[in-house]
């Protein structure tokens, strides 16, 4: 039974992508929400100008409708499933206006930083203090040590810390076509396998509804793209897997599941830190993928090598979790 609804979850959250992308693409077009792309970005990029973007709206259209079809279908939604679309569409609206700024009023920045910074707070402490009222453990466990510690209230920090460095993580990962689709479903796929591990039925539906809905949209955001799912998407996805993996009690197992998303961050800082400091630069441009752009790659081996290694550091996350 559980093997049906994982599979018509993901079959469905996968169609739903995949017909409604030629609906909004077209629209989209006719708005003029065609993507500005950065000066001081790869030249082989500028002909990406004018792509649609905010095609992240199919993805999170597609995850609602799913999830509630889905759980809706074989048991009653609980805290767990409302507190996953209330992150999921929290950052996405930081994500959309982010976007409709840059598009809609040809400001390339869309939000200010501390815009940015103050909502995605606001978000992380609603869904901290809903945790709060449930009786949510603060315990942390470090994997392969035994070892955990209480934050006590110190845990609305982490959470802050977590969902924004994440929702920002995955946003840097969103430079390239397919990119983003293809490492989060890897990511969202094995929280779906551990969260089916241990009976948490709500949250692996949830997540196969991620993994559908980004693979159908992956079907048109594949290089070379013919939507870019914008901020709308990565910033949702991003606060999203963070969200799973703390409902999962897995917080700690995110920084290897989600390997790719820190390391791309860890570009960046330490790319910023090594100018600053010393003038020199480490990486030809960070992030990273922007790095292997430079140095010759194509855009697609760039791509499959990252979804290679998100792959990779997925099942090594669930190994870690399952059997060690």
């Amino acid at each position: 039974m559980l093997e049906q609804v994982i599979f018509f979850t993901i079959l469905l959250g996968f169609l739903i992508s995949v017909i409604l992308s030629p609906i909004f693409i077209p629209f989209l077009r006719r708005l003029k929400f065609g993507q500005s792309i950065r000066e001081e970005g790869p030249k082989s990029h500028q002909k990406k100008s004018g792509t649609p973007t905010m095609g992240g709206l199919v993805i999170l259209l597609s995850i609602v409708a799913t999830t509630f079809i889905m759980i809706g279908k074989y048991a009653q939604p609980t805290i767990h499933t409302y507190l996953l679309i209330f992150v999921t569409f929290g950052f996405g609206l930081l994500g959309f206006l982010d976007d409709f700024i840059k598009v809609a009023l040809k400001r390339n920045l869309g939000l200010t930083s501390l815009q940015k910074l103050i909502g995605q707070i606001i978000v992380s402490v609603i869904f901290f203090l809903i945790l709060q009222h449930y009786d949510f453990s603060t315990v942390i466990s470090i994997p392969l040590t035994g070892f955990s510690i209480d934050l006590g209230w110190g845990y609305v920090l982490f959470i802050i810390f977590w969902l924004v460095g994440f929702s920002n993580a995955v946003n840097l990962t969103d430079g390239l076509d397919g990119l983003v689709s293809g490492t989060s479903a890897i990511a969202f796929g094995a929280f779906a396998v551990l969260a089916w591990n241990i009976s948490q039925l709500e949250i692996a539906v949830f997540s196969v509804a991620v993994v559908g809905a980004v693979l159908g949209f992956l079907v048109f955001n594949a290089h070379p793209a013919k939507v870019f799912m914008g901020d709308t998407g990565s910033l949702a996805l991003g606060g999203a897997i963070a969200a799973v993996a703390i409902l999962l009690k897995l917080e700690i197992l995110l920084i290897i599941i989600g390997g790719v998303f820190v390391i791309e961050t860890l570009s960046v800082i330490l790319q910023v830190i090594s100018f600053k400091t010393t003038g020199r630069r480490i990486f030809r441009m960070s992030p990273l993928h922007h790095h292997y752009e430079l140095v010759g790659w194509s855009e697609w081996r760039v791509v499959v090598t990252f979804w290679t290694v998100g792959l990779l550091l997925a099942v090594l996350g669930i190994y870690i979790e399952v059997w060690m």
